[in-house]
């Protein structure tokens, strides 16, 4: 367990990778959330975006600077002075750069494998955000999926769109609703959307049976250490949307998980804690897996305050557990 000694007792030090602090929304950011858990349980905070990260001979490298966090939306954050830093000087490393998952993001968590090797838990483990594409990790729970299709073939969404009805067409690599569409066999603007989403049939891409419930609310439910989190944020639809993300103009509501969502959870949660993913963000759809978030799962700050909860807290008792 690497720790720093300050006056003669020993202090995590949490080190994160994020996106710039300065413009998140603090009301809603969970990467917000696990960091002012992390300072009140007295860690030392180290903040990092991706272009400060470095490897020389071998030693995985950070252009670190100190951080002090506070719960207030206007005046949120302090940064120190930054200084070049090994990795493995840190005991825990939170790894939550959102998506776009390219070849970037690939790279960055080549200088985490270092960084992992070197004794510093990564959260979650590198090897998993490259395997467990949030598209593409269902396929490993069919049970829980409706009929899907992952293909760069226009002419095989066709035929299934002919055969299942209306559904949805997505890219693997998205998030927050981006280039989404709902097609159905009779749509005079299919084949310009399959033309675009496939890029002529060279980008592979997700096609899914449409789940009509989607007006109830895509559910978000958090996973935490292979354990659910007893409530789900439904994030419910815009007017003239059928996308329930929240950054699409959906609303937030908490409601209590349902036989069915823990019957998913079991199936998913044991694969989870296997591949070394202590914080995931299952998608569920009426009674439907859609997506397995592992690279910044969101909606902490929304079930903390609609329920009392602490799930960072929940989180950082595994993690130090795991130290």
């Amino acid at each position: 367990m690497t720790e720093a000694q300050k006056d003669g007792a020993r202090v995590t030090r949490t080190g994160v990778i994020m996106d710039p602090i300065s413009g998140i929304s603090t009301y809603k950011d969970s990467t917000f959330a696990m960091l002012l858990e992390a300072q009140r349980r007295g860690h030392e905070i180290w903040y990092m975006e991706p272009s400060d990260l470095t490897i020389r001979d071998g030693v995985a490298l950070g252009h670190m600077r100190t951080l002090s966090v506070r719960d207030n939306r206007d005046d949120w954050f302090t940064l120190g002075d930054p200084e070049n830093l090994e990795l493995s000087s840190l005991t825990i490393l939170l790894m939550r750069k959102d998506p776009p998952f390219n070849m970037d993001y690939v790279y960055t968590t080549y200088v985490l494998d270092l960084a992992e090797d070197a004794g510093v838990t990564v959260v979650n483990r590198p090897q998993a955000l490259r395997d467990a594409n949030e598209k593409c990790f269902i396929t490993q729970f069919p049970q829980c999926c409706v009929p899907a299709l992952i293909t760069r073939s226009s002419g095989e969404i066709k035929a299934f769109v002919k055969e299942q009805g209306l559904s949805v067409v997505k890219p693997l690599d998205g998030m927050g609703g981006e280039s989404i569409f709902r097609v159905q066999p009779d749509d005079p603007n299919l084949n310009v959307i399959l033309e675009t989403i496939t890029s002529k049939d060279r980008d592979l891409v997700m096609v899914q049976r449409y789940i009509p419930e989607i007006t109830q609310g895509d559910k978000r439910i958090l996973v935490v250490n292979g354990e659910p989190v007893p409530y789900a944020l439904a994030r419910i639809p815009g007017a003239g949307d059928f996308r329930g993300n929240l950054a699409k103009g959906g609303t937030g509501k908490g409601v209590p998980l349902t036989e069915r969502d823990y019957w998913i959870c079991e199936q998913v949660a044991p694969e989870l804690k296997r591949r070394g993913i202590v914080f995931a963000g299952l998608d569920v759809i009426g009674d439907w897996l859609t997506e397995i978030n592992v690279t910044s799962p969101t909606c902490i700050r929304e079930l903390d305050s609609e329920f009392g909860l602490n799930i960072a807290g929940e989180m950082f008792d595994a993690l130090e557990a795991q130290c």
